[in-house]
């Protein structure tokens, strides 16, 4: 069936105007930098006068948000959205997760964050600020790519053998002189994490930015989400770094802990 056919299909069968809104809400997805007005109606063929109203009716419900560049990204009414789906995973995996986050970032002084897989990205689902002078504040709903990164990097590794293939299959970007980009070194770095139970990023994705991630598991055993402890590197001696290691791989263990079975 031809492009045209199916957009043909769809109009007919759908509300041309939802069509368009979910196009715009899936160009943004696969655009965490965002996307211009002008940007959006040139991939989808749509006026510009059309693209601009429906940003402005998402905007008023804080399904996008628009920045003092004038681009638009993803809002956080979709957290919430998501937050309330009813998955094969009945429980609030955030509410969980929330109170042994807020101890770990008050007792290691760092901020730390809760990430899960979201198609072929990991997104942040809940994070706390640190205390510290240097400390940093992730953004909730910020999105990550699958090899670059702690937390990114623990969920690929637990991601079933064939679509790991798949992915080492295609191209991977370079973010700094850090990202592994070589198939097989990536390959050998995901068996070293599933062999050792935690992750570590030393400037993949920022080249300033380090960190470490840890599993969250149900009772089954089955990685649902990482939890992870982005550091500024110049502000950590090895010591200190390894401190954060284990701080996290206790924390995701508590959280998992109390993952109820499912």
């Amino acid at each position: 069936m031809s492009d045209e056919s199916s957009q043909d299909d769809k109009d007919k069968n759908g509300v041309p105007v939802l069509e368009r809104m979910m196009e715009i809400l899936s160009s943004l997805e696969l655009q965490p930098a965002g996307e211009t007005i002008r940007d959006l109606s040139e991939q989808l063929s749509v006026p510009r006068s059309t693209v601009y109203r429906i940003l402005n009716t998402l905007h008023a419900h804080n399904m996008v948000q628009r920045r003092l560049d004038g681009t638009y990204v993803l809002g956080p009414r979709l957290l919430s959205l998501a937050s309330k789906v009813r998955s094969e995973a009945a429980f609030d995996l955030v509410a969980v997760a929330q109170p042994v986050m807020k101890k770990l970032a008050e007792t290691s002084g760092e901020a730390n964050k809760l990430s899960v897989l979201d198609n072929q990205a990991v997104v942040v689902v809940a994070s706390f600020a640190g205390q510290g002078q240097y400390a940093l504040n992730p953004a909730i709903g910020q999105s990550f790519p699958l090899h670059a990164g702690a937390a990114s990097k623990m969920l690929l590794a637990h991601m079933k053998p064939e679509i790991i293939s798949k992915f080492l299959a295609t191209p991977l970007k370079k973010y700094t002189p850090r990202t592994i980009t070589d198939a097989a070194k990536l390959s050998t770095e995901l068996n070293r994490i599933r062999r050792q139970g935690w992750a570590s990023d030393r400037g993949e994705h920022g080249g300033s930015v380090w960190a470490v991630a840890a599993p969250v598991t149900t009772p089954s055993g089955r990685v649902i989400a990482a939890l992870s402890i982005p550091y500024l590197a110049a502000d950590k001696e090895n010591d200190e770094r390894d401190r954060l290691r284990d701080m996290v791989i206790d924390a995701a263990a508590e959280i998992s802990s109390r993952i109820p079975d499912i």
